[in-house]
């Protein structure tokens, strides 16, 4: 008993400092990740779940708050939870990817503790180890102005998130070993909304019994809807049946407000739109997203269809539904589109200054680097995808963790600036550079598909895109006044993307495709950001007490109980009452003892 009080006196006075110290709000979560068995296509198979939810919860933050994450691993496989478009701000302990992070072994959990630091927008999180998001897993982020700052439109009188993505009725670990043996994925079976299948809008193509999603709203109101491509390799084009979707923010940063009657949304990239209520009622209406830049008579089944009813409805959903882009003799469409997004410089986000502050077409370039990815290429026997000619071998040791405690050849620090002429290679190579660089990255897509590209822990300021191949001279075209700022941008066939983005953050940051097949194949690198005034503890945070390790440093791993799933639950509950409810537990437990 005594060893139980001292724990908790030293527990309590933990707690306190935390609360006392606390300038911004904690918001706590509690989840057991876990296989669950759903039928989104007609067909049951495990899905992934987060407190049986699937897709998991909505995380509804504001701007600063600090978050706690208790994730259990109640999988039969290793597991992270990465933060898509979350900038861990000098803190990539919490990056939730294998650069940075020990896998949470099965039956373990571990605590996830960032904070959202001067970021706002809409955003999502999904386990990036292995394919499994393409068993789900994933959910969305929330993150809401501070009172203080104001919002450049009105406020809406609902908010909706809507995630949409391609689906294989086989499992990610079906679709995993068809990769390793060198095999295409493929067509997906579908594609689902809220992780429901499609509408029966087609009773050939829609067999009877599948659940779709409803989405209900009052006639006359405006809702902000989110949505979010969270599928496997498939850009898809989101429209609703005659309603008007206006643009205001996508990843984070406030945009010019645009109408549009239909917007690509590709893989690992989220948009909000402001939908008016403003039709008649006399049916529902069709919620669409449907796969682009395929054969249209082939693909037809790899349509998303939910229902969009008005509480005054008269009947169901009627016609056909409305149509795609007609762009079959026109390449430029879409990548007009995107072209079109511009960020709304005169406002502010998560402080009150204008977004456009903050002059990024004026800095100096200190490095730059041309990433082109190629078609899959074969590697001592296994197919394999590239960047520079390059395909990445993820270490068994954290590269974050191996520089803490001095492991050496781990990785290497050669990645080109330019790809490379010879043949592939398969490495853990990474591009070296500085806190406060400023960096010029064009990604060279001579492959034949749509690719889109991820940053961790940065927003990146998208310059420019156009077809052909990038030379010096294409910077002639550049935004470098209102470019709009995110941290997933597409990258057409044979075109380029040019991204600017400001180093202001060290640790490790993973660069990849967040198309799963060819991120899974070897299509990432990261960035390497050294504070070279030292600055560990001052510019960039210390590794976090419950550090998990492995590789060359599994040694210093104490061992973890297994203690499988349990039924938990998220709590959003201010410091104070948490940590109050925690204590009072505790020291019931003394005193019962």
């Amino acid at each position: 008993m005594a060893a139980a009080a001292a724990a908790l006196l030293a527990f309590v006075a933990v707690a306190g400092a935390l609360v006392a110290q606390a300038t911004d709000p904690y918001v706590f979560f509690d989840w057991d990740v876990s296989f669950i068995t759903a039928s989104p296509l007609g067909l049951p198979q495990k899905v992934i779940a987060i407190n049986k939810q699937f897709p998991g919860p909505v995380m509804n933050l504001t701007t600063n708050y600090n978050v706690v994450v208790n994730v259990l691993n109640s999988l039969d496989e290793p597991l992270l939870i990465t933060w898509d478009g979350i900038q861990q701000r000098k803190n990539c302990w919490q990056d939730g990817v294998l650069g940075t992070t020990c896998p949470i072994p099965p039956g373990w959990n571990w605590t996830y503790n960032f904070q959202v630091k001067d970021q706002i927008g809409s955003f999502f999180y999904f386990p990036p180890l292995s394919l499994q998001r393409a068993a789900g897993g994933f959910g969305g982020i929330t993150v809401n102005n501070r009172a203080v700052i104001s919002v450049p439109f009105d406020t809406p009188d609902g908010d909706i998130t809507l995630f949409i993505g391609d689906w294989y009725k086989k499992s990610h670990t079906d679709l995993r070993k068809m990769l390793d043996d060198g095999k295409e994925l493929g067509m997906p079976d579908g594609v689902l909304m809220n992780g429901k299948g499609p509408y029966r809008y087609n009773d050939s193509l829609v067999p009877a019994g599948i659940e779709h999603e409803t989405i209900k709203v009052e006639p006359g109101k405006t809702y902000r809807f989110r949505v979010h491509n969270v599928g496997i390799s498939t850009s898809l084009n989101f429209r609703i049946q005659n309603h008007n979707l206006a643009l205001v923010e996508t990843e984070g940063s406030y945009t010019m407000k645009q109408n549009f009657t239909n917007l690509d949304i590709h893989v690992g990239q989220s948009y909000s739109f402001l939908i008016t209520m403003d039709q008649n009622a006399s049916s529902d209406y069709y919620i669409v997203a449907s796969a682009r830049f395929v054969n249209e008579s082939l693909w037809t089944k790899v349509t998303g269809v939910a229902i969009l009813q008005y509480s005054n409805s008269k009947g169901k959903a009627s016609g056909p539904l409305p149509d795609p882009p007609n762009d079959e003799y026109d390449k430029t469409f879409s990548m007009n589109q995107a072209r079109s997004i511009r960020m709304n410089v005169s406002t502010g986000a998560a402080r009150p200054n204008p977004q456009g502050s903050f002059h990024y077409g004026s800095i100096n370039v200190s490095q730059v680097y041309k990433l082109r990815n190629e078609p899959p290429v074969t590697i001592n026997g296994k197919k394999r995808t590239t960047l520079s000619g390059i395909s990445f071998s993820p270490p068994d040791t954290p590269m974050r963790l191996a520089d803490l405690y001095d492991k050496k050849g781990v990785y290497t620090l050669d990645f080109p600036t330019m790809p490379i002429d010879g043949p592939p290679v398969m490495k853990t190579s990474v591009i070296n550079s500085t806190y406060k660089n400023f960096l010029e990255i064009v990604f060279q897509n001579n492959d034949t598909k749509v690719q889109t590209y991820h940053i961790d822990g940065y927003a990146f300021w998208v310059v420019g895109m156009d077809y052909g191949e990038w030379t010096e001279n294409s910077r002639g075209t550049y935004n470098k006044w209102d470019g709009v700022s995110r941290c997933t941008t597409q990258v057409f066939p044979g075109a380029w993307t040019a991204v600017m983005l400001s180093l202001d953050s060290p640790g490790f940051w993973n660069v990849r495709t967040e198309n799963l097949d060819t991120w899974y194949l070897g299509q990432e690198t990261y960035i390497r950001v050294v504070d070279p005034d030292g600055g560990y503890n001052v510019t960039e945070m210390v590794a976090p007490d419950n550090m998990l390790y492995c590789g060359l440093l599994k040694d210093k791993q104490k061992a973890q109980k297994p203690h499988g799933s349990s039924s938990s639950s998220s709590s959003t509950a201010p410091p104070n009452r948490y940590w109050l409810a925690v204590v009072v537990s505790l020291v019931a437990a003394v005193f019962v003892q």
